[in-house]
């Protein structure tokens, strides 16, 4: 865990604010890779992830920028009430979002907040003197964050702005942009979960190979649990039985029973809760392993997930 302080925070948007974060002591932070996240604990015992957006080079400062939801669970809620000179922990840095360094083009798309880890890779990109162009789409203007830190930057005239209450010919056109995929071209999406399945259901229906194809999701779509049935998680070191009833978690279950499930967002996003299944089939609703990882059910996220079959053996 590392302390720092909220050196500064700006409104980038309409309902997008910015922090800056600084280590106490004034020591460099942690190294970090475009497309990394940290672990923010917010004074009320939540612990969210959110990307970095500043230059990957930089260690004085970390700069992360969160989007107040309506929906929210009390993290982007939490961020927003924050004030500068507040003292908060934080994780160090994971990527779970990296860029293929040996690809020979770049299409970044970001959509909405999603922005974030999106324009940390176009720095990083720029910087390297790599082939890329950005797509960054937003309802409005209005609600587009970076923007004046974009058009004053070096990577400007790669970057296009697309706003769902502009003009037809400044919309989107993913058909067109996505036609024809080369080997060495690799695609990165991230933004609201309705965005990135277009984005990505339009690559993949014009031929694009899933391992050229890489996403972040931010939150997890609302799922319908009403069928939900009952299954039973037997633990492979103790032999132990846990029941998870239809109204609970697995995670949830795992916890009461004591063990120690390492959690962060809770909804099979970002993969903190990755447990390994021995034996039977879960039923993944994970956003987090790709499809191949899915297929192979030697793991899954009890966070969200649960199983197919009437028992899970689980590697704990």
């Amino acid at each position: 865990m590392i302390e720092v302080m909220i050196v500064s925070k700006k409104t980038e948007a309409t309902d997008i604010c910015s922090l800056e974060l600084a280590s106490v002591d004034g020591t460099p932070l942690p190294e970090f890779s475009a497309g990394s996240h940290i672990d923010v604990h917010l004074p009320d015992g939540l612990v969210r992830q959110y990307s970095l957006c500043n230059h990957s080079d930089e260690r004085h400062r970390y700069q992360i920028a969160v989007l107040k939801d309506p929906a929210s669970r009390g993290g982007s809620v939490g961020v927003h009430q924050l004030t500068e000179g507040m003292h908060l922990h934080i994780s160090e840095p994971r990527n779970l979002f990296p860029l293929a360094h040996g690809a020979k083009r770049s299409l970044l798309f970001a959509g909405g907040i999603g922005v974030t880890p999106i324009l940390c890779m176009a720095e990083r990109l720029a910087h390297m003197d790599a082939d890329f162009e950005m797509h960054y789409c937003t309802r409005s203007a209005d609600r587009a964050a970076f923007v004046e830190r974009i058009k004053q930057s070096p990577f400007a005239d790669r970057v296009q702005f697309h706003f769902d209450d502009g003009p037809a010919e400044q919309k989107l056109d993913a058909q067109t942009l996505l036609q024809n995929p080369q080997p060495d071209v690799h695609l990165y999406v991230c933004g609201p979960t309705g965005f990135m399945e277009h984005v990505l259901s339009t690559a993949k229906a014009n031929g694009w190979p899933e391992e050229n194809l890489h996403r972040e999701y931010f939150a997890a779509a609302p799922m319908d649990t009403t069928n939900d049935g009952s299954f039973e998680m037997k633990i492979a070191s103790t032999g132990q039985t846990l029941q998870v009833p239809a109204d609970r978690t697995a995670l949830e279950v795992l916890l009461d029973a004591g063990f120690d499930i390492p959690m962060s967002c809770e909804q099979g996003v970002c993969g903190t809760c990755l447990t390994r299944v021995l034996e039977g089939t879960p039923d993944h609703r994970d956003l987090f392993m790709t499809e191949e990882e899915q297929a192979a059910n030697d793991q899954f996220t009890p966070c969200c997930s649960r199983a197919k079959s009437a028992v899970l053996v689980l590697d704990i």
